[in-house]
């Protein structure tokens, strides 16, 4: 069995543009520069998409809303070969409770993630994609058939986040929906079922 490898992220920043600033700025972007992603701004992304804030009454609570704590929604970031100073090209699995990534699968597969995104360029050419995937079972089996619903809802804040602090950092992201679904899933090696895609890179215009 290969060893898991897991990197501890640093931590999120705690200054960069004001919400309603960065609410001014954000814009979808779909043309990027090749150059690298510091790491500080990949953990800052995925810590606002789905990161820890503290608990309340045993709860560990996270940056986005989830009815009844349910917390559906998992992370996955697709590096590109010098996508993220730091980071190999792989697949990897966002950790909250540790504000860490666990390397899941090796290899740039920007291209095959790219034809399952019905060949969509800006996910064949972003240095980082993020993904969010979800486990519905986690919300239905507390709210049943209304918890489909409210794990879409949670998808949308998370977008949004990530949205939020890719502008507060200077880059751009948008929110891919089409794709089919089981080839994203082979494409990551996973089972849970993808809902967005978000190709994250320096835009080549600015904002």
């Amino acid at each position: 069995m290969k060893p898991v490898i897991r990197l501890k992220l640093p931590d999120p920043p705690t200054n960069g543009l004001g919400v309603f600033d960065a609410l001014r700025v954000r814009r979808s972007v779909r043309s990027f520069r090749e150059d690298s992603i510091p790491l500080k701004h990949f953990a800052a992304l995925l810590w606002a998409g789905q990161g820890t804030v503290g608990a309340r009454r045993g709860i560990v609570r996270r940056t986005t809303p989830s009815a009844g704590a349910t917390y559906p929604l998992f992370l996955y970031a697709v590096v590109g070969r010098g996508g993220v100073e730091g980071l190999e090209p792989g697949v990897y699995e966002y950790v909250p409770e540790e504000h860490e990534v666990v390397l899941v699968k090796r290899g740039d597969v920007r291209r095959e993630l790219y034809k399952a995104a019905l060949s969509q360029g800006w996910v064949r050419d972003a240095p980082l994609s993020i993904i969010i995937a979800a486990d519905f079972h986690r919300t239905t089996s507390v709210y049943g058939a209304r918890g489909i619903r409210y794990v879409y809802i949670e998808a949308g804040h998370s977008s949004q986040n990530i949205y939020l602090a890719a502008a507060s950092l200077g880059l751009g992201t948008v929110a891919v929906a089409a794709f089919y679904d089981d080839e994203v899933k082979r494409v990551l090696g996973i089972q849970r079922d993808p809902l967005y895609i978000m190709p994250v890179g320096w835009p080549r215009r600015p904002m």
